[in-house]
């Protein structure tokens, strides 16, 4: 393998971890807010049961992720692939599942997960194109435009100049009749 072979690889690792990284963070965040909304926070105090939400969310979501990175490589697919979602679910699943609750608890977390998971996986695909879109709307300015009726107008270089004139114009009219009135 010479060393131009190395470095899409190296850009392909570097891709997946930051993925999983990032969605690790969500998940974590997330996990915070339904902490928030807990009905278990009067009894944990507010700030534990966030922290354990938090790091539970996390915690599960870095193990799918990576198994999912993990399947993706190992089937060299592209990251839409959603097969790669189902088995990462089921995989991630049996093991997290194996922990809390044997083997049964491998069984019901291993479909549960790979039913969320690759849920989850189809909706930030079908939702990826919007953002997109709406991320190019920003861009252009065209995001935010106020109704005709609005008393808050974008003024256009002419009309600007217009303004500023009339300030001016309306400034020294005042300065005029202050200097009136002093003497």
């Amino acid at each position: 393998m010479s060393s131009g072979d190395s470095k899409p690889l190296e850009g392909e690792a570097s891709s997946s971890s930051s993925r999983i990284f990032v969605s690790t963070l969500v998940a974590g965040i997330a996990g915070g807010g339904v902490g928030l909304v807990s009905k278990h926070r009067k009894v944990h105090g507010l700030a534990n049961i966030c922290a354990t939400y938090a790091t539970n969310f996390s915690i599960v979501t870095a193990c799918y992720c990576g198994a999912r990175e993990f399947v993706r490589a190992s089937r060299k697919t592209g990251p839409d692939d959603l097969l790669n979602s189902a088995i990462a679910g089921f995989g991630s699943g049996a093991v997290l599942g194996r922990l809390q609750g044997g083997q049964r608890g491998a069984l019901r977390y291993s479909f549960i997960f790979a039913v969320a998971g690759t849920t989850v996986d189809y909706a930030t695909l079908r939702l990826k194109p919007v953002l997109l879109k709406f991320k190019e709307s920003q861009k252009k300015g065209d995001w935010l435009k106020l109704p005709e009726w609005s008393p808050i107008q974008v003024l256009d270089d002419e009309a600007l100049a217009a303004k500023q004139a009339g300030e001016k114009q309306l400034y020294a009219q005042r300065l005029g009749k202050l200097n009136k009135e002093e003497s």
